[in-house]
């Protein structure tokens, strides 16, 4: 049997540390998930560039005096 074999071996004591910590990450941001997308919507929008503002509708008519 080779010895770099055995470097490779990972038991369940190193495992379950490494879901544990990954667990830890993936429930804080399912928490926080809102927060998360709007962060990165502000991200995106910074390299993109904001979308334009609406311009608001203008009256065809003027208003009838009676």
């Amino acid at each position: 049997m080779r010895i770099d074999l055995l470097a490779l071996y990972a038991g369940p004591d190193q495992v379950m540390t490494v879901t544990s910590g990954l667990a830890s990450i993936l429930g804080m941001l399912l928490i926080f998930w809102h927060k998360v997308v709007a962060a990165f919507g502000k991200l995106m929008n910074k390299f993109r560039g904001s979308p334009a503002t609406p311009v608001a509708p203008q009256k065809d008519a003027p208003p009838k005096n009676s």
